[in-house]
């Protein structure tokens, strides 16, 4: 067996950000008309009036002030309140694989390699642009990567668990190198008319290089990694290609992005705690004495009780990475966003966790240090 690194890692961030004071505005537009419009309806109580958000509202309620988006010209226009994103030809690269190439391209250079010795592509993402041909395919092909490639889907924990599978690659000698991109265009399953979630996410490609310890000049120790399932109902999407030999469903909320925020921090929370601090335990790793945290970016008040728990007190500045303020929610990509913009101050021998937790429920914990 082969001890597995993390080598180096990208980053696409894209061109559009969209505060929170532009969605509010959007959306209070599209709620007056709403009201208006459905006046006698709701005076007669036969539909409930909506209730207009702010930008204060969201902060307190997410820790977001802003997100960036591939598309911002259709989310600020209050009749269509979605993503404009002009469907590709055949030949042309897909939109999915396009920003994953270019995260990819950003840890190929950091990682200072030829793409030769990569002998496995994995995408690792939310929500997946078809069912086939994979993404990863049309990654490796984009890349000119020998080998293997294929798409995986655990939510926002799929980096998580691409980690965790490119790692057991390398582990088993089935690749020297393996590539896993997480492409997420999280706008695209969002509803933006839901005032409890219009808010939350924002789009992003991030990559991960892992490879052979002995090949390594540098980078991280992959310690230990774990993962956890336990099936639950209060994150879904019911978006999928059966939709359509149920017609009369096809316009149902539950095919966009619904979740039932109290129970999932209820459950969740305790869930994520309980699992770093045992793992940390069976590695003989101190869990108080981490440096850093690199947590999936899903909500900063989620993010600050895991910290506290694990830490056992508040944790430091810095000690626990918060970047969902200015990405949002990533889905998958939000530990590895946080994980790529704050690590250079590591010295040989300290320890961090990156870790990712979304609907399944699905949870993954890995422990690295410096090398």
């Amino acid at each position: 067996m082969h001890q597995a690194v993390i080598a180096a890692t990208g980053l696409y961030t894209p061109p559009y950000s969209l505060s929170n004071a532009e969605l509010v505005e959007t959306f209070n537009t599209y709620v007056e008309r709403f009201n208006a419009a459905n006046a006698q309806a709701i005076a007669a109580g036969e539909v409930a009036a909506l209730t207009p958000s702010s930008a204060e509202f969201i902060e307190k309620a997410s820790g977001i002030k802003s997100r960036f988006v591939v598309d911002k010209s259709g989310l600020v226009d209050p009749d269509l309140m979605r993503p404009v994103i002009p469907e590709r030809p055949n030949d042309q690269i897909s939109v999915l694989a396009e920003i994953a190439v270019e995260a990819a391209k950003q840890a190929i250079e950091r990682w200072g390699k030829d793409v030769s010795q990569i002998g496995a592509v994995i995408c690792a993402a939310s929500n997946m642009q078809r069912a086939y041909p994979a993404m990863a395919i049309e990654v490796q092909q984009a890349l000119g990567v020998e080998g293997f490639a294929f798409d995986m889907n655990v939510a926002c924990s799929s980096a998580t668990f691409g980690i965790k599978t490119a790692a057991d690659f390398v582990g088993s000698g089935s690749a020297r190198a393996v590539l896993m991109v997480n492409p997420e265009i999280c706008s695209g399953h969002l509803n933006f008319r839901d005032r409890d979630s219009h808010f939350i996410f924002g789009d992003v490609a991030t990559a991960v290089i892992v490879e052979r310890a002995e090949d390594a000049t540098d980078g991280w120790d992959i310690l230990g990694t774990r993962l956890k399932t336990q099936f639950s109902n209060n994150i879904r999407n019911n978006f999928g290609f059966l939709n359509r030999a149920a017609p009369e469903g096809a316009g149902r909320a539950d095919k966009l992005f619904v979740q039932e925020g109290r129970k999932v921090f209820r459950e969740v929370v305790p869930m994520v705690s309980e699992m770093i601090v045992d793992h940390a335990g069976d590695l003989g790793i101190d869990p108080t004495g981490l440096k850093r945290m690199w947590l999936h970016q899903a909500n900063i008040n989620m993010n600050e009780l895991i910290g506290k728990r694990v830490l056992g007190r508040e944790p430091a500045p810095g000690e626990n990475v918060i970047i969902l303020d200015e990405y949002a929610n990533t889905s998958s990509a939000g530990s590895i966003i946080a994980f790529h913009k704050a690590n250079e101050d590591f010295q040989t021998g300290e320890t961090g966790l990156i870790c990712s937790f979304g609907a399944g429920y699905s949870a993954g914990t890995v422990f690295v240090r410096k090398r």
